[in-house]
């Protein structure tokens, strides 16, 4: 049988690095289960619920309403590399809105007019369109409203908009233990989620050139509070409100953000912007404007960062098994498509994602960030290495997301909890097993938690675990 056993050394094979990880949310005596996803059967297409499965992409897209403003893009961040290294500032000007459905008062007018049956953000949508890949837990609450219109929301207190680092990776980021040292607890799956995180929101804002250069939108940012800034301004973030036509009589409203603008030097942007607000058009100089056509030759683009960790950097860590990780620094310059490979493997989830979102909001352009610690030592200070930009059709095909599929797990979801009384619904992933259910919980579920966040951020600040962690700061709001 060889060494070790069927297992290999120590006979323990697979199970020497398993992680037993907690549910996001703990699910309590009056819970209902309604419905079970396994979610690898639904990816072979072999569960029993693959017959409510409709791939078909939908069959019509038109925009509701744009609000926010894009900033253009700084095309000297293409020039960067390893020789020539950008330093990340800390964006420590501007506010990211994180806003849930259910709280956003664009989605709160459209409900009103009545003007689809579904409600979500890009970012949740993509969840449940991408979480076959998932591998961490997971939550999702659904409100369904008398007469049937359904919102899919995150809970206040969850960790949905905190990005994951190496989820899908062989050798995953070990949790914090009782007795870790800092350098354990720095790379721990937390900190590396808030230091990811971080990255993210100010490398989105780097990257763009002044507001000289800036477009703006029908409506302001509707998060935004003029009379209340503190000196602060909104990011650079466009919502675009969009409603696809699913069929079937399901009309699904979705906000979806654009992070800048970019010049296509490639070919010229083919690309339709759909609308039928007559309110958009206005006169200038005796032309008709309209301010959803940007400049000519700009392209809406999506951003996003991807952190470079490797799991060798702890002391005393065991070498990493071959091909999980690579030094980016030997090979983003001349290699870069070893890089993405090697972050295909480890972040998969995340980049699907990311994907999807941009698909959902229309960019043609998708910029992807490659930033890298200064030291292996120090979570706080980072430096740009490459940013890369891709087609988000060809990087979906490249991943092999099909967007039929994603089409078809929302349709699911939506179906499963069609022909469920009104009320209000969690859709978790089991935290262990590629399993997804579906409870309906009572109305007042997660209303007295919310209540206490409070106290609870101040709890982590006083145990050092609070926003000082951040990297570069750009603190993230929670809604």
């Amino acid at each position: 049988m060889g060494r070790g056993g069927r297992g290999g050394r120590g006979g323990r094979g697979p199970w020497r690095d398993r992680i037993d990880r907690q549910a996001s949310v703990s699910v309590r005596p009056d819970w209902r289960r309604v419905e079970e996803v396994d979610l690898s059967k639904l990816s072979k297409g072999t569960s029993p619920l693959s017959g409510l499965v409709d791939n078909s992409p939908p069959k019509g897209v038109e925009d509701l309403a744009w609000c926010g403003f894009l900033d253009q893009y700084n095309d000297q961040y293409d020039k960067v590399s390893t020789r020539t290294p950008a330093p990340l500032k800390r964006v420590e000007t501007k506010e990211f809105y994180p806003v849930t459905t259910i709280d956003d008062p664009v989605i709160e007018k459209l409900a009103i007019e009545e003007k689809g049956t579904v409600f979500a953000t890009d970012a949740i949508l993509a969840h449940l369109m991408t979480c076959p890949r998932s591998v961490y837990p997971w939550d999702v609450v659904v409100q369904k409203l008398p007469g049937g219109v359904l919102f899919f929301d995150k809970r206040d207190a969850s960790q949905f908009d905190y990005l994951t680092v190496h989820e899908t990776s062989n050798t995953p980021p070990t949790p914090a233990r009782d007795n870790s040292n800092e350098e354990e607890l720095m790379n721990s799956p937390e900190r590396l989620s808030l230091e990811a995180t971080m990255i993210n929101q100010n490398f989105t804002q780097q990257i763009l050139r002044s507001q000289k250069y800036r477009t703006n939108f029908d409506h302001p940012n509707p998060f935004w509070d003029e009379e209340d800034n503190d000196g602060m301004e909104p990011a650079s973030v466009a919502y675009r409100y969009r409603k696809f036509d699913l069929g079937e009589g399901v009309q699904l409203v979705a906000r979806t953000e654009l992070h800048g603008l970019a010049k296509d030097r490639q070919k010229a942007d083919t690309s339709k912007i759909v609308t039928n607000i007559s309110a958009n058009k206005k006169k200038k100089k005796g032309k008709v404007h309209n301010p959803l056509e940007v400049p000519e030759g700009d392209q809406y683009m999506t951003v996003y960062a991807l952190n470079e960790y490797d799991p060798s950097y702890k002391s005393n860590a065991p070498p990493a098994r071959p091909g999980t990780s690579i030094n980016w620094r030997d090979k983003i310059d001349n290699q870069a498509g070893a890089v993405l490979a090697s972050e295909l493997k480890n972040n998969s989830f995340k980049l699907a994602k990311w994907t999807a979102q941009s698909i959902l909001a229309g960019a043609s352009q998708m910029k992807i960030g490659f930033v890298s610690r200064t030291s292996p030592k120090n979570a706080y200070d980072h430096v740009v290495l490459a940013t890369q930009t891709y087609r988000p059709m060809d990087f979906a095909a490249q991943i092999t997301l099909n967007q039929g599929t994603m089409w078809g797990h929302m349709r699911l979801f939506i179906k499963l909890l069609e022909d469920q009384p009104e009320g209000k619904y969690v859709i978790m992933r089991d935290p262990n097993r590629a399993i997804v259910r579906i409870y309906g919980v009572p109305p007042g579920t997660f209303e007295e938690e919310d209540s206490e966040d409070g106290s609870d951020d101040d709890e982590e600040d006083e145990d050092g675990s609070g926003d000082e962690d951040g990297g570069e700061g750009g603190e993230e709001e929670k809604e």
